[in-house]
């Protein structure tokens, strides 16, 4: 057995924030002193990465970590099931089967010999929660079955995500049920529990990782191999089950803001990128082509096709894979977009034809778009037949980037562009990539196609709202909030909406003041700049493009309101929101 009682177990230290946050919420000392238990997180691979508390694992964005689950079943061939403590911090009240923990960060626990450690963690909390004697329990009477790898958000604060080893075991025990854990308890066949998956009872909800053994994995081979050795061993798959985000399963959850709801998966998406780049056989192209990755970014566009698909439909790794593929093109673009514009800064560092050189820069940027591809096309999760239509799409996007690329070059040559011609080339350089990052990704996820549409249409007028915001932000803003000069798009010359709005205006006094600073670049000084965005303002170009980019702001939300709302639904609507934010 453990090397330790119930009472003595291994601990970790918990944040600071989340501590006090601990402290605050809950009234129950007893499940807030278990928050300090050292769990073991892992990666998607159910590899442990280390020690983690309790409370850190499962807090705001948590951590994945490790799990178990175990399904009791008596002589009779019925099921135990437990009500989790009204008190519990975490999923209080909902139905779950018989026993669901988590392995310690010790020597026994960690063993993965047979799955033993899982099995000793189980004997350890069948005892502590339902009073079950370990001495009732055969040890060799517990069949490791399967894996499961999922997330579920209670709310904001708390949420589960866990590669849950799932454990059968037939025995007759005696229950003693400790009321700090377990509010009450039953025996349920297969018929009964049927029953329960389909009611809609509020009052009697179901666990949401539950809900995924009984529903999706849990099948009639299960209850036919209850108390039959060689049969259950029989079902052992050495699989890792991927149900994704499962939050839709709980009718209560509420959901975590956009940050939160990035964080929570932009490890997993990283992973893919810096796999993909540093699998070269070139030491020096693989750096060049990690350069703006080391650099940071939010990675909006990489987790986008995830936010999207747990809003409208079923979440798996595939769409972590996509959202690296076109998280790889959008850093291909800013490589070769830095060369064509002579650009020497990048995220604070130095652009990659500055650190390394022209040539490497290139070809790092040819490189990366490959490497999208070939991420796309090996991805475990997404069906063969699927495959061709997405090459297809993100294929369409990259000559949309570069059709609005080369509109970006062409007018730079040009006296005057129209409001159409503009719209045009931003809805090509930036709006496109929102707008197949939402469409793959409510497909992938299942929606019909009505959703997918709307949320491509979504994608594109929030990529053109943002596009136009940046436009207001570098006139509206100051150095510090943008990292470079307040009105450098004046100074550059750049055809911005507000500029094209402003030249066609009658002469003027304020548009000669406008016209005497546009292209005027480092012979500019501040005070010319602040003038030229004075004169815009005057000639009403700076509340024309506001206007504008309110318009797709509204037309974005209006495309939200047509789908069913739920708690994945609130990162949307933030992301929606964001430059707007940003300006105010």
């Amino acid at each position: 057995m453990s090397n330790y009682a119930s009472g003595d177990v291994p601990k970790a230290d918990i944040d600071t924030d989340v501590s006090e946050f601990l402290t605050a919420q809950s009234s129950d000392s007893t499940q807030a002193a278990m928050m300090a238990e050292a769990v073991l997180q892992v990666d998607e691979n159910d590899v442990v990465v280390g020690p983690i508390s309790k409370a850190d694992s499962h807090y705001q964005a948590g951590e994945l970590h490790r799990a178990f689950s175990v399904l009791l079943f008596n002589s009779e061939g019925k099921l135990l099931l437990q009500q989790r403590a009204h008190d519990k911090i975490t999923f209080p009240s909902v139905w779950a089967n018989s026993c669901c923990s988590h392995p310690l960060a010790s020597d026994d626990e960690m063993d993965e010999t047979n799955a033993r450690g899982v099995k000793l963690a189980a004997i350890r909390k069948l005892d502590q929660e339902l009073g079950i004697s370990p001495s009732s329990l055969n040890f060799d009477d517990f069949h490791f079955i399967t894996k499961m790898r999922y997330s579920a958000r209670m709310n904001a604060d708390w949420i589960e995500r866990e590669i849950d080893h799932i454990l059968m075991i037939q025995a007759d025990v005696e229950l003693n049920p400790n009321e700090n854990e377990v509010s009450a308890v039953r025996w349920v066949d297969v018929d009964e529990l049927d029953e329960m998956l389909v009611a809609e009872d509020h009052d009697n909800i179901i666990a949401p990782w539950f809900r995924c053994i009984a529903a999706v994995l849990m099948n009639s081979d299960w209850w036919n191999a209850i108390g039959d050795k060689a049969a259950c061993e029989a079902l052992q798959d050495g699989l890792i089950h991927d149900m994704g985000d499962v939050t839709h399963m709980l009718p209560n959850a509420e959901g975590a803001d956009l940050m939160t709801s990035i964080k929570e998966v932009r490890p997993f998406i990283e992973r893919r990128i810096v796999e993909s780049l540093t699998a070269s056989r070139h030491e020096r192209l693989a750096g060049a082509m990690m350069h703006l990755i080391h650099g940071g970014g939010k990675r909006m566009r990489a987790t986008l096709p995830w936010l999207v698909g747990r809003a409208v439909g079923d979440t798996h790794s595939g769409l972590l894979d996509i959202g690296a593929a076109i998280e790889t093109i959008h850093n291909f673009t800013l490589v070769h977009d830095d060369i064509m514009d002579d650009d020497e800064i990048r995220r604070g560092r130095n652009a990659v034809h500055i650190e390394y050189d022209l040539p490497t820069a290139i070809n790092a940027g040819d490189a990366m778009l490959a490497i999208a591809f070939e991420r796309l096309v090996m991805s475990a999760n997404i069906d063969l037949q699927d495959i061709p239509s997405l090459v297809n799409r993100i294929a369409w996007m990259v000559r949309r980037v570069s059709e609005g690329q080369q509109l970006d070059i062409e007018f730079e040559r040009r006296e005057r562009v129209t409001e159409d011609e503009y719209l045009e080339m931003i809805e090509g350089k930036t709006a496109v990539m929102f707008h197949i990052c939402a469409e793959l990704g409510a497909r992938v996820a299942g929606a019909d196609d009505e959703i997918i549409e709307c949320l491509a249409e979504w994608g594109r007028s929030v990529g053109l709202c943002f596009q136009l915001m940046d436009d207001l932000i570098d006139v509206l803003s100051d150095s510090a909030t943008l990292g470079k000069p307040t009105g450098s798009d004046v100074a550059q010359g750049k055809q911005t909406l507000m500029v094209i709005h402003a030249l066609a205006q009658p002469d003027s006094e304020p548009k000669s003041r406008l016209m005497s600073v546009l292209g005027t670049c480092e012979e500019a000084t501040e005070e010319m700049i602040q003038d030229g965005i004075k004169a815009l303002e005057e000639l009403g170009s700076i509340e024309y493009a506001r206007t504008k980019a309110n318009e797709y702001h509204q037309r974005a939300h209006a495309c939200l309101d047509r789908i069913p709302d739920g708690p994945a639904m609130l990162a949307l609507r933030e992301l929606t929101d964001l430059q707007l934010k940003r300006l105010c």
